[in-house]
């Protein structure tokens, strides 16, 4: 019994042994398959890190197509835009059913007039009766002109002739201004009582006038000369070198630099008068502000010249503009006109004007004219919603116009009751599409603009007096444009001051309705006599219209 215990032991032993060697080969297997689905699995993970990779690399390339996209229409924008200033149309005028005009016949049309499309020539005989047209006849000229007359007598012999009438034919002619010598004669007298000797030896008893007072002295120019100078340069737009040669058709030789003399001695002369028109703009309660470029001769720059600002102040209410030279467009440049000023100040959306509206003492006043211009500018890209933007700004001009002669009082009650919905309903409509427009498209950009100067443009809602745009400065600085395609640059920076001031004079002119060369002639006749104190009574909008049209030289007297 003891042997069969033991055999059966170690067949048991055997067996166990057996079992964990399959055990461990089982174990092993599994190992080799854990390791190989690790081993799919890292492929499965670096297959999946590889694809993620080239997702995002999907994404970052469409990102950059789409960014591509977006450059390439802002480019184009910009590229429609200077063909349009180099070539096109400068109107803004928008018509916002554009396909009204148009209408399709071929819709009405029936199919046997459409496949009947064969040419037809047909004869038509008709009368009419012609009304003979009332002619108003030839233009009547003025009476205040000089009259010349010129007789034409017969060839035939008319001495045994009795005259029985004549025929009078009149001509409006032009001659165009003529040099003339202007000799300034002064008697000289002595004294009855005295001997010659002694009135050669004491001055005082020889009588003599004083020469009529001149604006430059020793000057070879007259003030007639002086006049037509600078109204040829600054209200005709004529460089002085066309007027040298058309000086030198009537054999007259001045050399450049002389008329630049009289010019800068003309400056001087008028700078005082200047400083008080400077005053006057200053002292207004209701400013429109704006700039324009003007190119300059600088010493310090070869082969360029320097680009310079005309800054412009423009008072509607007294009808007065001031021109302001800076060499510059920076924060500096305005500072000398705004630096604490008190009132309303009307505005484009250049940041710079922000530092010195942004306070409790001026209320800024955007222009609805320049936030249009930026939605016309859309239109080519986003004409549905640049349209309805530019068709609602139409409709608060035309509320504008027919409260053009209203008073006031009434001009602002009106504005609140029609224009008011409607900037509200606008403002509503802007935010709503803020958020699809993309920042750099044209009609965003245009939003963009618009947004943040969204109170500004309201503030001409709280005055009658005040006005929906700045178009009138714009008016008054279009003369400068007109000068710079003419003369193109000034010679110097104390050249472009003087450019300055007498575009001011004449823009005050223009504005309250004064003939420019008149008033110009009368005040450089009387400015070097006049008192300094009382200097503002000859500014455009204080002179009596009157006095300039009845001047006369004092050699015409």
């Amino acid at each position: 019994m003891l042997l069969k215990l033991e055999s059966d032991s170690e067949d048991q032993q055997k067996a166990f042994q057996k079992q964990e060697k399959a055990i461990q080969k089982q174990e092993k297997a599994i190992q080799k398959q854990e390791k190989a689905i690790q081993r799919k699995e890292k492929a499965i993970q670096r297959k999946e890190r590889t694809i993620q990779s080239k997702e995002q690399t999907i994404q970052s390339q469409e990102k950059d197509i789409q960014k591509h996209l977006e450059e390439g229409k802002w480019l184009r924008f910009q590229l429609a835009q200077l063909k349009r200033m180099l070539f096109g149309s400068k109107r803004e005028r928008f018509e916002a059913n554009g396909n009204q005009a148009k209408i399709e016949f071929e819709e009405y049309a029936s199919d046997q007039q459409k496949q009947d499309e064969t040419p037809v020539k047909e004869t038509i005989t008709y009368e009419r009766e012609k009304s003979a047209k009332k002619h108003n006849g030839r233009n009547s000229i003025p009476d205040h002109l000089p009259v010349v007359e010129y007789v034409v007598e017969p060839e035939q012999d008319t001495a045994e002739m009795k005259k029985i009438g004549e025929e009078r034919t009149e001509i409006l002619e032009y001659v165009p201004e003529k040099f003339f010598k202007l000799v300034i004669v002064r008697p000289k007298y002595a004294r009855m009582e005295q001997a010659v000797e002694a009135a050669e030896r004491d001055k005082k008893n020889i009588v003599i006038a004083e020469v009529p007072s001149r604006p430059i002295e020793k000057c070879l120019a007259g003030n007639s000369l002086l006049t037509a100078i600078l109204i040829n340069k600054y209200v005709d737009h004529l460089p002085l070198y066309r007027q040298q040669q058309i000086f030198r058709r009537s054999d007259i030789e001045i050399a450049p630099s002389t008329i630049d003399t009289w010019i800068a001695h003309l400056g001087k002369l008028f700078d005082p008068l200047y400083q008080k028109l400077v005053e006057e703009v200053k002292a207004q309660s209701y400013l429109q502000a704006d700039e324009t470029t003007i190119k300059v001769l600088d010493r310090k720059k070869k082969k360029t010249t320097h680009l310079g600002y005309f800054w412009v102040y423009h008072a509607p209410l007294a009808r007065l503009v001031a021109f302001d030279y800076k060499k510059g467009r920076d924060t500096n440049a305005p500072r000398e006109f705004l630096q604490g000023y008190k009132g309303t100040l009307q505005t484009d959306g250049y940041n710079v004007y922000k530092h010195y509206y942004d306070n409790d003492q001026v209320t800024h006043l955007a222009c609805w004219a320049h936030a249009r211009r930026k939605f016309e500018k859309a239109l080519e890209s986003d004409r549905e919603c640049a349209g309805h933007a530019m068709t609602e700004i139409q409709k608060l001009y035309a509320i504008e116009r027919s409260a053009k002669e209203l008073s006031p009082e009434a001009r602002k009650k009106m504005r609140l009751d029609l224009a008011l919905p409607i900037i509200n309903d606008l403002g509503k409509w802007l935010h709503a599409q803020r958020q699809q427009a993309l920042p750099k498209s044209p009609m965003g950009m245009a939003i963009g603009y618009v947004i943040p100067l969204w109170v500004s443009l309201q503030n001409y809602l709280r005055d009658g007096n005040l006005h929906i745009d700045n178009n009138l400065i714009e008016n008054s600085i279009r003369p400068v444009a007109l000068g710079r395609k003419n003369y193109l640059f000034a010679g110097s920076h104390n050249g472009a001051q003087r450019s300055a001031m007498f575009y001011s004079f004449f823009a005050c002119c223009k504005l309250n309705n004064i003939n420019p060369q008149k008033w110009f002639a009368y005040v450089i006749e009387n400015i070097a006599d006049y008192k300094a104190n009382k200097l503002h009574e000859i500014l455009p909008n204080n002179s009596d219209p009157k006095k300039i049209e009845s001047f006369k030289r004092f050699w015409e007297v």
